[in-house]
């Protein structure tokens, strides 16, 4: 009887363990069963397809092109303020920009195998078939932010300047003096505390720790008003998404978990080691942040800033993670690296 019991145990256990670490497969977008294909794509070297959106003035006449990353739970369409620029500043610049869906979100097809390096060469292949050119501007905004050190690292040769707002850390990132990334850390709520130990210590979890019900999991996933700052709240309370519904439709584990493990797991490459991609002041870095962002605290940021000084580092006062939604603080971004030029 006790034979049968510890077998009953161990198969029940061994279950547990396959559903743990094993998600579901993705829906992938045009396969049957999965969503339609609405937007256009291009085919990558290794097959996958990414989506993509284009905004501004045509590609012929653009004076400036820039390639626009999304964020964590976002998609192309999800690009900050940029849709309420005027059509008088986007003629004057001569303004073309290009969002994407990252790897898993929106209409792109998943990557297994994503890394800081894989979406950097995603974008210098996407740039390459809208021909933009030897060189071209980046800007992304939180996890999209983050995705821009890749670009300095793996493509910087492609880029005429780039952008970081709000741009996610990895605590664990050597650079980082100990004490200051610990301090850091503990400033978040303690279920993200655990998600992000997950995510980085024990990756093939973080699938079935964020669909447990036993502990609570990510309150930034769960968007919980403890995230947000006051302006946030204020902020999001006047923003209307009408694409979330699109934005995972393939799958949470594809998106949000992969973007975890990616964001907050080992790194190749420290980003404090970069160096200046712009030595001779052809092209320039900025770094965006506001000095009441609950999500990634701004001491980290001053930090890099300081590590690094060929980056422009602004820090907007009194605001938190979701500045950039304000317009004329948007359009101030888009604007500084491009005017430095003339």
């Amino acid at each position: 009887m006790l034979k049968e019991i510890r077998a009953a145990l161990l198969f029940g256990l061994a279950v547990w363990v396959y559903q743990a670490t094993n998600p579901p497969p993705p829906k992938i977008c045009g396969t049957p069963g999965g969503p339609p294909i609405t937007a256009p794509r291009i085919k990558l070297r290794d097959g996958r397809y990414l989506a993509y959106k284009e905004h501004g003035v045509s590609r012929e006449t653009a004076k400036y092109k820039i390639i626009y990353v999304h964020g964590f739970a976002s998609m192309r369409h999800h690009t900050m303020s940029v849709a309420k620029l005027s059509v008088e500043v986007v003629e004057e610049l001569g303004l073309h920009l290009v969002s994407f869906d990252r790897p898993g979100y929106g209409e792109s097809d998943p990557h297994p195998k994503r890394t800081p390096e894989s979406i950097a060469l995603d974008i210098e292949e996407l740039a390459d078939h809208l021909e933009f050119g030897s060189r071209f501007y980046v800007m992304g905004f939180s996890m999209g932010g983050q995705v821009i050190w890749g670009c300095l690292k793996y493509i910087p040769h492609r880029l005429a300047g780039a952008t970081l707002i709000a741009p996610v850390v990895n605590y664990w990132w050597p650079g980082f003096p100990a004490n200051l990334s610990t301090e850091a850390y503990y400033l978040q709520l303690p279920q993200d505390q655990w998600t992000l130990r997950v995510a980085h210590h024990a990756p093939w979890l973080t699938y079935w720790w964020n669909s447990q019900k036993w502990f609570p999991a990510s309150a930034v996933a769960a968007g919980k008003p403890e995230v947000f700052s006051r302006q946030d709240l204020e902020i999001l309370s006047m923003v209307t998404d009408m694409y979330m519904p699109q934005t995972m439709q393939q799958g949470k584990f594809e998106t949000l978990h992969r973007d975890m493990m990616v964001g907050f797991g080992k790194w190749e490459f420290d980003p404090m080691d970069l160096k200046n991609p712009f030595p001779n002041n052809e092209g320039s870095v900025h770094l965006w942040h506001g000095d009441e962002d609950q999500m990634v605290p701004v001491s980290l940021q001053r930090y890099i800033a300081q590590r690094l000084p060929w980056i422009k580092y602004h820090e907007i006062s009194g605001s938190g993670h979701m500045f950039p939604y304000i317009p004329e603080i948007c359009k101030a971004m888009i604007k500084a690296p491009l005017l430095e030029k003339k």
